[in-house]
């Protein structure tokens, strides 16, 4: 069946609204239960983005099929975080069924990442590429949850279900900080060997010949990099607009002497 001219237009007006950034504070409901409070968004390709700080500095891409849906952030930035039936989760954690037992997924890597000092965005990076965000993720080889821990490591991590999200991100934040300090915090080679194992690092001397690790490792530390170079360009930017009002402050002309005269002669 043929389409008529307006119904393409407004198809292709639908298309063009859909891929502009929205302004408005919100917050995305994923479809493994997250939630993500943003400020604005932007859809690109596949994928969307969400800004989490004000400044754009700081954001999260998620594959758009994952997004359930969009609500009105009502709650303050400040208080939003883990909650659960209008409490926090407890440290163990309990499954998240739905969005009204949803998950802030941007604090439980901040929780996590501040437990083990490691940059949150390198965390959220590394969820980036071993899940795309699904707590329900399984790989081939039976790696499992957010940060796609295999059940051994699990097990070592103290992790007893893989698929709680605070569990996993806690677990996989850990192993992260200890392959850090095993490789004396050689970026590269802790990837590598979360993704391939640290026999196969060491056996190689650095990243194995593995096309899958090398591009698991690349992927994550371009993903990060973006992160850094954004979040450094947005303070490049506040810094340089305080310097033009500086500047500016400067060059207004200071008043005629003449002027204050015949101001003081007004108020008497």
């Amino acid at each position: 069946m043929r389409r008529s001219p307006s119904s393409r237009l407004f198809a292709a007006i639908a298309l063009t609204v859909l891929a502009l950034p929205c302004f408005a504070a919100e917050v995305a409901v994923l479809r493994n239960g997250f939630t993500i409070r943003h400020e604005r968004r932007e859809v690109m390709g596949a994928v969307t983005r969400m800004y989490v700080s004000a400044d754009g500095s700081s954001y999260v891409d998620v594959p758009t099929a994952e997004i359930e849906h969009f609500e009105v952030a009502e709650e303050p930035a400040a208080e939003a975080g883990l909650r659960a039936s209008g409490s926090g989760l407890p440290a163990s954690g309990a499954m998240i069924q739905n969005a009204s037992r949803a998950a802030d997924l941007n604090a439980v890597i901040a929780e996590a990442s501040g437990r083990y000092r490691l940059d949150p965005d390198l965390v959220n990076s590394v969820i980036k590429a071993e899940s795309g965000f699904n707590v329900r993720a399984v790989s081939p080889k039976g790696a499992q949850g957010l940060m796609q821990l295999m059940p051994g490591t699990a097990s070592q991590l103290g992790v007893p279900n893989a698929f709680d999200p605070e569990a996993n991100v806690d677990g996989g934040a850990r192993y992260l900080r200890e392959l850090l300090e095993r490789y004396n915090f050689d970026l590269v080679k802790a990837l590598a060997a979360y993704n391939a194992g640290t026999r196969r690092v060491e056996q190689y001397g650095g990243v194995p010949p593995y096309h899958e690790t090398r591009a698991y490792v690349r992927r994550i530390v371009l993903d990060f990099n973006k992160k850094k170079l954004a979040q450094k360009q947005a303070v490049a930017q506040k810094s340089s607009a305080k310097t033009n009002v500086a500047t500016s402050a400067k060059k207004s002309p200071a008043p005629r002497a003449d002027a204050k005269t015949n101001l003081a002669r007004a108020a008497e």
